[in-house]
């Protein structure tokens, strides 16, 4: 695959360890990826990363993970600064798209970058805030949570679908398994009633996906989470959470964690309906 639109500019998939160089620049950025998300990210679409080279050095990057043969999503946006301006990314990005097909695309986007995603086709659905801080310790274990291998994967699968635009197994039990994630469920009355994973990243650790049945349950698990996140060495914790559900907002506020940018959930069709009220942080940015 390449481009002329460009000068130079040559755009092709992208290999798992040629993703460790585009982390380094989200992690540039200020956007605290995670330090081992790759491997999860690949399983799910190995061919869906994409690198522009000029003269065979990278320059620019950009994801479009099919999920289905309805859903994608487009995330690592990225040039490298001093090359901005140029069209590397504008070239890029279109190869890279086509990968999606007639898929509805979503993506989470930046406030600098939303006016051009909008005349991309993409259209605003809602805002979401990352909040970060260092939650209070429980007394002890919380009650009710548990290690997400103590319940069926098929259960664990069915709850993840009915919080995501697409069925997405291959991505989870990557995203479970992954070297230093920490995965945790709630049951209640021998119910599944949330899950979360919480994973070391360059600076807080992230927390992602937190999705739970009621408020009670998501605290419960934000609480637990937190707390396995201190074997990282990590006393500070950052969820992205929508404002599609009012009570992550409330939750986090609660909590003591603070606000500290924003993006916008974009589209550019029609996707599968999720339980937002269950939704209370997404799983990545990247990756939706």
């Amino acid at each position: 695959m390449t481009t002329g639109s460009s000068g130079s500019l040559s755009v092709s998939r992208a290999t798992e360890r040629d993703w460790e160089l585009v982390r380094s620049w989200a992690a540039e950025e200020g956007w605290n990826p995670g330090l081992s998300d790759a491997r999860a990210f690949f399983a799910q679409d190995p061919r869906g990363f994409f690198l522009g080279r000029l003269g065979g050095e990278p320059v620019s990057a950009v994801s479009v993970v099919t999920y289905d043969e309805a859903y994608a999503f487009l995330g690592f946006y990225l040039v490298r600064p001093e090359l901005r301006g140029l069209g590397h990314g504008l070239a890029t990005w279109q190869a890279a798209l086509a990968h999606a097909g007639a898929r509805s695309v979503g993506l989470d986007g930046v406030p600098a970058q939303q006016d051009n995603y909008r005349r991309s086709g993409f259209s605003t659905a809602y805002r979401t805030a990352r909040y970060v801080g260092e939650v209070p310790a429980p007394d002890g274990p919380v009650a009710g949570v548990v290690a997400a291998e103590r319940v069926a994967p098929g259960a664990l699968a069915a709850y993840d679908a009915a919080c995501h635009h697409a069925d997405r197994p291959r991505f989870l039990a990557a995203w479970l398994a992954t070297p230093g994630h920490r995965a945790l469920v709630r049951v209640t009355e021998g119910r599944l009633t949330g899950y979360g994973v919480v994973r070391p990243a360059q600076d807080e650790a992230r927390i992602g996906p937190l999705f739970a049945d009621t408020r009670a349950d998501a605290a419960a698990l934000l609480d637990a989470l937190a707390a396995e996140a201190r074997d990282f060495s990590s006393d500070r914790i950052a969820v992205d959470m929508p404002e599609s559900n009012p009570a992550a907002a409330r939750l986090a506020e609660e909590r003591g964690l603070r606000p500290t940018f924003e993006t916008a959930r974009m589209y550019t069709g029609p996707v599968r309906p999720v339980a937002r009220e269950r939704v209370y942080g997404v799983t990545t940015l990247e990756l939706g």
